[in-house]
């Protein structure tokens, strides 16, 4: 790609997108979906109104959207943890990177002081945040790396100006074509919030040259979400929806496999 070819010539591959001794992973013509269950560890992300956490719902429903892509042979799926472990925000989009993803998934579940708001809905990358209360997670699910130390905080400059220039529209148009897909797939069968495709700076999906979309799959301070999700029947619907979304969005690129 593009933005990869930029990378190796600006001498940042081996310090960016693979971590110090580990060697990349060809890409291959099977695609590869890195999921990421938010949060995890010391990290227990939103906190239901009956006490679910966010992070066993995310890794739930992750393992669920991983057997189901795995069961239709089209697709090689990593997730970024595959337990009850913190891994600072940095790391999953290294993890993607090591695996040479072709399309980066982070799954979540929101939470708001109005217990009233349900409804799920699917995030890309944007430098400004589409309205207050997008702008408001990006900084909640952000600052999810204040578990990891001073050492995790921010990014090294120098990366972070690489980054910015390396965020290439390709990248940006990919992943805007997966986040209308999910909300699409979603509409058949799944609550969605208003207004359910927006834009905000999350940390997580500043992958420079992988298509990338958080999911909020609903809202823990919610009681019928809360429920729902808390639920296997019904996060293996949201998974089937989300499959659908993967399929189509692989389906609609240019020279796909028939």
């Amino acid at each position: 790609m593009i933005t990869r070819r930029l990378m190796l010539a600006a001498g940042v591959t081996a310090r960016f997108c693979v971590p110090d001794g580990h060697a990349a992973v060809p890409r291959s013509n099977v695609p590869m979906v890195v999921l990421d269950p938010g949060h995890g560890g010391k990290d227990p992300g939103a906190i239901g109104v009956t006490g679910t956490y966010e992070k066993h719902v995310a890794l739930a429903s992750a393992q669920e959207l991983q057997r189901q892509l795995n069961a239709t042979g089209k697709y090689r799926v990593e997730l970024t943890r595959t337990r009850d472990v913190f891994i600072p925000l940095p790391q999953r989009v290294t993890i993607a990177q090591k695996h040479g993803a072709s399309l980066f998934v982070s799954m979540h579940a929101d939470a708001l002081t109005d217990h009233s708001v349900r409804g799920a809905s699917v995030y890309t990358l944007g430098d400004h945040a589409s309205d207050a209360q997008t702008a408001a997670l990006a900084v909640r699910e952000n600052s999810a790396d204040r578990y990891a130390g001073p050492g995790f905080r921010d990014a090294p400059p120098d990366v972070a100006k690489i980054l910015t220039s390396l965020v290439r529209q390709e990248t940006r148009t990919g992943s805007a074509r997966m986040a209308h897909s999910v909300v699409n797939n979603f509409s058949r069968d799944i609550r969605l919030l208003q207004n359910p495709q927006r834009q905000a700076g999350f940390a997580v999906l500043k992958a420079a040259d992988i298509p990338s979309v958080l999911v909020e799959m609903g809202f823990m301070s919610n009681a019928q979400d809360e429920a729902a999700l808390r639920q296997a029947d019904h996060r293996v619907r949201v998974a089937a929806a989300m499959k659908s979304a993967i399929e189509a969005y692989f389906a609609a690129l240019p020279n796909a496999a028939g």
